[in-house]
């Protein structure tokens, strides 16, 4: 399938209009739409927030009767199922579209190819796949969510020059600058949960929520911490301060804590002493989680990669040097081949403040 110039230029255009909802949509997918009729462009919308009406709606609200005879490009495949809102994929018929342009199918398995299907038996001339893999890498945790099963893991971390991320007695506050600190907001608040284990909690009692100057609009990730015991969060924990929902998550505690507004706590089954990790993930995917950070310790970290549940690392590094006693970066099995380390690609790296940021994912 052959594509024009100007129809990249118009898709590029509704991929920018659905990063436009990074923050809100979740767990909606991302996504952007543009309505072009005879080489204008008369309408163009993105998903704002659950419940609100999709990209196309704001679209053909916009375009009005111009949408008659026009060429839609949307990044995800038009909805073909009743939910918070009908379906898009009827509203483009309704509204005389004459073609569709969708950069992926949607995985999701009230629409699936449904709506495609749908336009086409209509009478609407439909193409996928333009500009297929930014579409999918937009939504890149919607994505894994239903083909999956599981949530997109990115375990975020900060080290020193010498690869350390806290001192022997686990403080870590603070390797970074203020620059790298709000730096990782945004990918908190595009994150469907932040999760966090019992020995962080103790040492550096977080509160994982986002932290935005200003007005900028973000739907509150889920507040997660694996507490197997419940003996780390103390009275003064700002984990069970109430401010964002939070899930307590335990393996083998003696007793549990009565109910507490904001708060829930799930019991997943352990295995030799640790949690299992594949019923976690299966836990924030059955609450809608498309997208998890995990700001653990080594540890924690170091099991999410030896099991490989890591899909990518957002890596904060520091201009200083915290010695060979201080903590490592993760805690791995030691290898006895060099063929057996674990090779990671750069997708990203740039100069946050005084520190560098990398964006890794495994080869």
């Amino acid at each position: 399938m052959t594509f024009s110039p100007e129809d990249h230029a118009h898709m590029a255009a509704a991929l920018r209009l659905a990063e436009l909802g990074a923050y809100t949509t979740k767990p909606n997918p991302r996504v952007g739409c543009v309505l072009v009729n005879d080489g204008e462009v008369v309408g163009t919308g993105w998903h704002r927030r659950v419940g609100g009406p999709h990209a196309e709606v704001f679209a053909l609200r916009e375009a009005g009767a111009r949408a008659r005879g026009a060429t839609a490009y949307v990044t995800l495949e038009p909805c073909a199922h009743h939910g918070h809102t009908p379906p898009c994929a009827d509203a483009l018929v309704a509204a005389g579209v004459a073609r569709v342009v969708a950069a992926c199918e949607d995985p999701f398995p009230a629409v699936a190819g449904g709506g495609l299907a749908r336009l086409r038996a209509a009478g609407v001339v439909v193409e996928c796949g333009l500009q297929r893999e930014h579409a999918r890498e937009l939504n890149r945790g919607f994505m894994s969510r239903f083909e999956r099963g599981r949530p997109w893991v990115r375990v975020k971390l900060a080290q020193s020059l010498d690869g350390r991320t806290a001192l022997q007695d686990g403080h870590s506050q603070w390797i970074t600058g203020a620059a790298a600190r709000a730096d990782v907001q945004h990918w908190r608040a595009r994150s469907g949960a932040v999760l966090t284990a019992a020995g962080t909690a103790r040492a550096d009692n977080p509160r994982l929520t986002v932290r935005f100057d200003g007005a900028r609009a973000f739907a509150a990730p889920l507040r997660v911490v694996v507490d197997t015991r419940l003996d780390a969060l103390k009275p003064g924990c700002h984990l069970l301060d109430a401010t964002a929902p939070t899930l307590v998550i335990y393996g083998d505690a003696p007793a549990v804590p009565p109910p507490r507004s904001g708060i829930e706590y799930l019991k997943l089954p352990m295995r030799d002493g640790r949690m299992q990790l594949d019923a976690l993930l299966a836990a924030l995917v059955a609450r809608g989680v498309d997208e998890v950070q995990v700001e653990a310790g080594p540890v924690f970290s170091g099991a999410l990669f030896a099991a490989g549940l890591v899909d990518e690392l957002l890596l904060y590094i520091a201009p200083l040097l915290l010695g060979d006693k201080a903590l490592p970066l993760l805690a791995l099995p030691q290898l006895s081949d060099m063929s057996a380390r674990w090779a990671l690609r750069v997708v990203d790296r740039r100069q946050v403040g005084d520190d560098e940021r990398l964006l890794l994912r495994p080869v």
